[in-house]
């Protein structure tokens, strides 16, 4: 496919303003081929307003139309072949079978909420039928489902260019629930980024949808983004990132005329307790454990194990000396860009520099322009509890081992965390009696709880809660991956003594889609 660095409008190409940028390949520094362009305000107009057109028309398509359209955007993306998967190699500095796996789940995701689409039940249908002679007032009839915010602002991602940007879950949940997508593409994969975006919309042009379900606008400053943020036509903002950003967007958000919800994950230091059992049982095994998640994608993961908790013991000290030892063995290659880079080189050096922490071990770091070393620390639960920015994220391949000298001691650490993703607890079953209460700390700080696994790694499926309490996300309720993410991007509506004809299917008596729907209070599949 020629690119041609131009915004997609509803369909069209467009490119009016001055203000170029290139993408930039991480390994080897070079600016790569076609000028990119800063959307100009009234790009950003246009396409939001194509957006409510489209809106009006694509909330009423039904669930199979829908479901045949998620569809054809991964047909599309799969048909752009080993041109997609180059390009965004050489914006990226990412693997090719790593991309081509990016690629599979990004297509599968939209498969499996076609799916959902097609079932149906995702609206929770209900109904409270009247009861006309009631004493000493009549009951009316009731019925309620979701139905589309309206139209959606979503930012790409930068660590994850196919699944969780254009095309990925935020686009696809937005779109399955009814809702028309106006998409802020990553700088840092502008190319790729305008191949998924012709491919969505060549999708809708194939379903026979209203143009504007979906446009897309390139921007390398804070303008383009906010501009959207602040455009009074969208509902909902979806966004994966850094937390200035995040909360940034959220806080203009707020501020609006008319507020609106914004779905923001903004990072996580992942903590993971090894316990004194496991540390007994498998200190080796889940050192190497350890070091591998730690590495994976050059630690450019949203739930990369940031901290790691055990108590002081001679099996405590030898696990956190190993992982050292086994990080020494590593190689890192390229972050994804040079920001990126340079803000984990200046978290790793305030770390360094701060009382009380030692490095343990530094991966090799091979000749990549955006090349970092990981880093493994340690410290004493003291010092962790006193010098706050230790528990700040440091997006890349380090983390800091923290002693405890008593379980109260770890359990203060615990209670102290912040809002993350996941938390992981190694441990034997012996030790999950002892520590049920750090269990149910947990539960309370994070969204995802792993026992004898590492957080890196993110199932796409039904049950999958990938979020967390402030400030991990804006949005505790919320998910960003799984089905349950279409909840973000739809409201509950209750229809009063309406007639048949007027109500949604859903809704209606016969129940022509053959979907659950809760009936006076039970869960039922058929008619009235």
């Amino acid at each position: 496919m020629q690119l041609n660095g131009k915004h997609i409008i509803a369909g069209n190409f467009s490119k009016t303003g001055s203000d170029n940028f290139r993408a930039v390949n991480p390994i080897s520094g070079e600016e790569l081929a076609v000028d990119f362009c800063e959307a100009t305000y009234d790009e950003i107009d246009q396409a939001v307003q194509q957006a409510e057109v489209a809106f009006q028309h694509y909330r009423k398509a039904s669930g199979t139309q829908k479901a045949k359209f998620l569809e054809k955007i991964g047909d599309e993306i799969m048909a752009l072949g080993d041109d997609l998967i180059n390009r965004c190699s050489q914006e990226t500095g990412l693997p090719q079978g790593r991309l081509q796996g990016e690629r599979a789940r990004t297509v599968n995701q939209l498969k499996m909420f076609a799916e959902l689409l097609r079932e149906g039940s995702w609206v929770d249908a209900r109904i409270d039928t009247a009861i006309p002679d009631r004493e000493p007032l009549p009951k009316p009839d009731l019925r309620m489902m979701q139905i589309a915010l309206g139209p959606v602002g979503v930012f790409g991602a930068s660590n994850f260019p196919l699944a969780f940007s254009v095309a990925g879950g935020d686009t696809a949940s937005a779109l399955a629930a009814g809702c028309s997508v106006v998409v802020k593409a990553h700088p840092a994969h502008p190319g790729t980024s305008e191949m998924v975006g012709r491919a969505i919309s060549q999708a809708a042009k194939a379903c026979n949808l209203p143009k504007g379900v979906f446009s897309m606008v390139q921007g390398k400053t804070p303008y383009v983004g906010m501009a959207i943020v602040n455009h009074p036509l969208i509902k909902a903002i979806g966004f994966t990132g850094s937390f200035p950003v995040g909360k940034a967007l959220f806080d203009a958000a707020a501020k609006r005329d008319e507020p609106i919800p914004v779905y923001a994950e903004m990072g996580s230091i992942n903590p993971v307790f090894v316990l004194p059992g496991a540390l007994k049982e498998r200190a080796e095994s889940v050192a190497q454990g350890l070091v591998n998640s730690l590495t994976l994608g050059v630690g450019q993961f949203c739930t990369n194990p940031g901290v790691v908790f055990s108590m002081e013991s001679a099996e405590s000290e030898e696990f956190a000396t190993r992982s050292g030892e086994l990080l020494q063995e590593v190689s890192t290659g390229a972050m994804l860009t040079s920001k990126i880079r340079d803000g984990y080189t200046e978290g790793v050096k305030r770390f360094s520099e701060t009382e009380g922490v030692k490095i343990l071990g530094k991966s090799k770091q091979d000749v990549s322009a955006s090349a970092a070393a990981g880093h493994v620390f340690q410290t004493d639960a003291q010092t962790f509890l006193r010098q706050p920015d230790l528990s700040e994220e440091v997006f890349g391949p380090s983390t800091i081992h923290v002693t405890a000298s008593s379980k109260d001691e770890l359990m203060k650490l615990a209670v102290n965390l912040e809002g993350h993703l996941t938390a992981t607890l190694q441990a034997t079953e012996e030790d999950l009696e002892e520590y049920q209460d750090l269990v149910e700390v947990l539960e309370r700080k994070v969204g995802r709880l792993i026992i004898n696994g590492f957080p890196t790694g993110v199932e796409v499926c039904h049950s999958m809660m990938h979020g967390g309490p402030f400030p991990a996300t804006t949005d505790a309720r919320s998910t960003s991956v799984g089905t349950a993410a279409i909840a973000r991007f739809s409201r509950p509506v209750s229809y009063q003594s309406f007639p048949q004809f007027l109500l949604p299917e859903e809704l209606r008596d016969e129940n022509p889609l053959g979907i659950w729907r809760i009936v006076n209070g039970e869960r039922v599949k058929g008619s009235l």
